[in-house]
């Protein structure tokens, strides 16, 4: 539909603004119970809900759990199936790493290890950013170099880490597979190539994993690593060019600012910490006449649900909810807002359920939601949706999509 998409688009002054609360979909802790949204106290979602259109979405299909990449690419309109990127890549360009052909990034856990390697903590206790800086400054020093292939390693935020392996006219492959088990209480897996182009960084993996934590063999908690996410050089088509809109990324944390810079939005300053909403409407209320279609990224939804944390994902949403008058003062044209996944607090981690989504414009037909919750969006005229169809709703909704055929 790309293709599509870029014939009939064409610039208006409208303008559209996606919010994305990361991971917001949820479930309830008991049988009949509530889920996050619904016990959140969230009345300007509820009022903004009354005026708008509501659905569910699948970001990649039905009993699909979605990583990040795939959710928020499909939210862009790209077909997570067809394009795809590692999280490795998107770490790394968001933090302003260039990659060159060949190159293969990864992205790095740091966990707690017990005696027999079994993980304790996937995350070692989400240590500070400053913590992240101190433990990564030792790695370099114990790994500038694996076999004579060039390792830089970069923070990103907390427990989340960048490797990049340089080439150096070898090109390593990037079908590897995960050394984070995605769970606790057994071993760090071994990287394994899918295809003989990899195996090289497949030994490459494998034997960082060693050098680090004999590195780390003395930290409390920070005495081990996982790696998920391998990936070379993406490239997708222009996100400014298919939909014809000037395009602006709202976030603080790198993977996203990775991914939206990597299709072609401008990547815009945000002050404060990640958790920080209110360096977010700053940026969006200082840059409102520059462009055309924001993206508006939320990150702790899914942190603390990922945390198992119910009460703070309820908290977060809530955050959210006391902001968002700032942004409908604004005017919008058209407002969505939506999940890349669910990440409910019961699960701690991603799930396949559909999340929920409203879209809110003057062209939106009378629908039956009372709040911005799981259930009231699965009455709502929006219906169950593919991820790949929102980008056309809001177009559609804007103004901004001429008639198909004669």
């Amino acid at each position: 539909m790309l293709d599509v998409i870029r014939q009939l688009s064409k610039e208006t002054p409208s303008k559209i603004v996606m919010v994305v609360l990361d991971g917001v979909g949820g479930l309830p802790l008991t049988t009949n119970g509530e889920t996050e949204l619904a016990t959140a106290t969230t009345p300007n979602l509820d009022a903004l809900a009354r005026e708008s259109q509501l659905g569910l979405v699948e970001l990649v299909g039905a009993g699909i759990t979605p990583g990040s990449g795939p959710g928020h690419l499909s939210l862009f309109g790209y077909d997570p199936i067809q394009y795809t990127v590692g999280r490795g890549a998107l770490s790394a360009v968001g933090i302003g790493v260039k990659l060159s052909a060949g190159d293969v990034a990864v992205r790095g856990n740091f966990a707690t290890l017990d005696a027999g390697r079994n993980v304790l903590d996937r995350r070692a206790g989400r240590p500070s950013d400053e913590e992240n800086v101190r433990v990564v400054a030792k790695l370099r020093e114990a790994i500038p170099d694996i076999g004579g292939v060039p390792v830089e390693i970069y923070t990103e935020s907390e427990h989340r880490f960048v490797v990049v392996f340089r080439a150096q006219g070898r090109p390593l492959g990037a079908d590897v597979s995960d050394v984070d088990p995605q769970a606790t209480g057994v071993t760090p897996m071994e990287a394994k190539a899918f295809d003989p182009a990899s195996e090289r960084t497949a030994d490459l993996v494998n034997a960082f994993v060693a050098r680090a934590e004999d590195a780390l063999r003395n930290e409390p908690k920070i005495n081990g690593v996982l790696f998920r996410g391998y990936s070379d050089v993406p490239h997708f088509p222009s996100f400014p060019d298919v939909y014809h809109v000037r395009s602006a990324c709202i976030a603080s944390y790198p993977m996203y600012k990775g991914l939206a810079s990597l299709v072609g939005m401008e990547v815009l300053d945000v002050e404060g910490h990640e958790d920080a909403l209110e360096g977010k409407v700053a940026a969006l209320q200082a840059n409102w006449d520059k462009y055309d279609f924001f993206y508006f990224h939320v990150k702790k939804t899914d942190s603390t649900g990922e945390d198992g944390n119910f009460d703070a994902k309820v908290h977060k949403i809530e955050d959210f909810d006391a902001l968002l008058p700032s942004i409908l003062e604004l005017g919008p044209d058209v407002i969505a807002i939506v999940g890349d996944h669910s990440t409910p607090s019961k699960l701690a981690t991603h799930s396949w359920h559909p999340v929920p989504l409203l879209i809110k414009s003057e062209w939106g037909r009378k629908d039956v939601a009372q709040r911005f919750t799981e259930e009231e969006a699965q009455k709502g005229s929006l219906g169950l949706r593919r991820g790949t169809d929102i980008m056309p709703l809001l177009m559609a909704n804007a103004l901004k999509l001429n008639k198909y055929g004669a």
